[in-house]
């Protein structure tokens, strides 16, 4: 059961998903600092690098965009890890002054500018649409590969020509009605989109605005039981109106003051710290850096059995379980290595492993577990929700 809590001020807005009394999900956006990931623009092509094989496109934004040349090149299926022919030159490709429809897959830094890419996407409830792209692939979280065949044969029937997809996690068991309106849904936005570019004179300028946050959280909590939404600001509230129309029985309610709510602001104390207690005694740190998180794990006051093997399999498999808690709580994207206390047993490391996979199936956002390194360490990364 879950309630969403969002709260407001003038410098930021937190969207706070509480599941069973407890924070699940804290997603923060920064006002000032916009973001643009998901919005689709026509932008001019500045200057091409063919060093880099990439080009600067003008989006109308602070920077240029950057773009690569496999963001140019037409869409494959990625799960099959094709390698970019080295006899194709970007310049060959593109040229300074000419227009390009391109979304944004990465918003700007103060040390970057944004990253863009010609693949347009558009995600709706159960299906992600995929125009100019000529393949369908199923979300890896649907492990059911009779479902897999039967999801791929519906869409292949509902999708126009020289369209593809993504069948989301939530498309799992959706009967072929459900789909083909979300299928519908998506190529209308899609229609609406490219008769829009296709009239635009001013170029460069925003063609689709795409990065709505709460929009996002409500395709993505479609098939998870909403028990309320409550909301600090009265225009937003107006929003989640509208989009709470499809969530049935859920209570929408308006109220200036967030905190006293499942004692919300100690929970988000906590997850602002630096180290986390484990129920056993143990703890783990979380520190960040520009490259990489790094995550330790320490027996701390937990003194276990005899067996020291089961000690460090104890700590480990809670730390695990914390981990994948904590990268949802606070939105850790990127590069994340997490150095276990050290197993001795190749059966333990493999029991560890397969428990973080597990965990993380909970998550939203796109996750891969490399396995551990020949130094004992964990690596894998995800995708920032935000």
């Amino acid at each position: 059961m879950y309630d969403i809590l969002i709260k407001e001020n003038i410098e930021r807005q937190e969207i706070l998903l509480i599941e069973n009394g407890f924070l699940s999900e804290r997603i923060v956006v920064e006002k000032p600092q916009e973001n643009i990931e998901g919005n689709i623009y026509i932008g001019k092509v500045q200057n091409v690098i063919p060093g880099l094989q990439a080009a600067f496109v003008n989006i109308g934004d602070n920077k240029n965009a950057f773009i690569h040349l496999k963001d140019v090149l037409p869409k494959v299926d990625e799960s099959l890890d094709p390698a970019l022919k080295d006899d194709i030159n970007i310049k060959d490709v593109i040229k300074p002054g000419m227009e390009l429809l391109v979304q944004v897959k990465r918003t700007e830094n103060s040390k970057k500018g944004a990253k863009v890419s010609t693949h347009i996407s558009l995600s709706g409830k159960y299906v992600v649409l995929m125009p100019n792209a000529n393949f369908i692939t199923v979300s890896q979280k649907i492990e059911d590969k009779a479902e897999c065949e039967r999801l791929k044969s519906i869409i292949k029937e509902l999708l126009p020509e020289n369209m593809g997809a993504i069948m989301r996690t939530s498309s799992e068991n959706k009967s072929t009605d459900i789909l083909k309106e979300d299928v519908e849904n998506l190529c209308q936005e899609w229609n609406k989109i490219a008769k829009k570019a296709k009239s635009e004179k001013n170029i460069p300028c925003l063609i689709y605005n795409g990065n709505s946050i709460i929009k996002r959280i409500f395709n993505d909590f479609v098939d998870r039981e909403i028990r309320s939404i409550v909301v600090e600001n009265r225009e937003t509230y107006s929003q989640i109106k509208q989009l709470a129309k499809d969530i049935p029985n859920v209570k929408l309610s308006l109220d200036s003051n967030l905190d006293t709510y499942y004692d919300i602001q100690r929970q988000i104390e906590q997850i602002e710290k630096r180290k986390i207690w484990l129920k056993c005694g143990g703890f783990i740190t979380i520190d960040k850096t520009e490259a990489l998180t790094a995550i330790d794990v320490n027996s701390g006051k937990y003194i276990g059995t005899k067996n020291l093997e089961q000690t460090v399999l104890q700590v480990n498999k809670e730390a695990t379980i914390e981990i994948a808690k904590q990268l949802k709580l606070r939105d850790i994207g990127g590069i994340i290595i997490i150095d276990y206390i050290d197993m001795q047993e190749k059966e333990n490391k493999e029991k560890i492993e397969n428990l973080l996979k597990d965990e993380l199936k909970k998550d939203r956002s796109k996750t891969q577990v490399m396995g551990f390194t020949k130094l004992n360490l964990m690596e894998m990364t995800r995708k920032h929700i935000n």
